[in-house]
């Protein structure tokens, strides 16, 4: 069952590593599509939250304080959702759509990161790790 723990968690991870790297590679791209958002100071939030969903990710995949990690996606997440995704505000079709599906999907990663935030922090069996948990519950 380690190997599928580990598994699980490198496929969850790693669309957070890919984004990641791409919020601090691309940061133009990323900071012209944040503005047209709405997101303030949005060069240094794409590096900002480019770092944290980047580590957040290569914790989790690696098992390096991995409800560290988890909560640092949460933490990005979460607003994300509300202020990259906001479908509320749409009134073609098809880009609502668009954003109810991001919405969505950011919501449904941001409780699979809970989880994983708290199942380790109370000590479940998370696969093999490098170190222990961060936080201790």
């Amino acid at each position: 069952m380690d190997a599928v723990l580990v598994v699980g968690r490198i496929l969850f991870a790693l669309i957070f590593i890919n984004m990641g790297v791409i919020h601090v590679t691309k940061v133009a791209v990323m900071a012209g599509y944040a503005t047209s958002k709405k997101v303030p100071a949005a060069k240094l939030a794409t590096i900002v939250t480019g770092l944290m969903i980047l580590v957040g990710g290569l914790y989790i995949a690696f098992g390096v304080y991995a409800d560290l990690g988890a909560l640092l996606i949460a933490i990005f997440l979460i607003p994300t959702a509300f202020m990259m995704h906001a479908f509320w505000k749409e009134t073609d079709e098809t880009a609502k759509q668009n954003e109810i599906n991001g919405f969505f999907k950011d919501i449904a990663l941001a409780g699979a990161a809970l989880i994983i935030f708290v199942l380790v922090g109370s000590g479940a069996d998370f696969g093999p790790s490098i170190t222990g948990t961060f936080f201790n519950f």
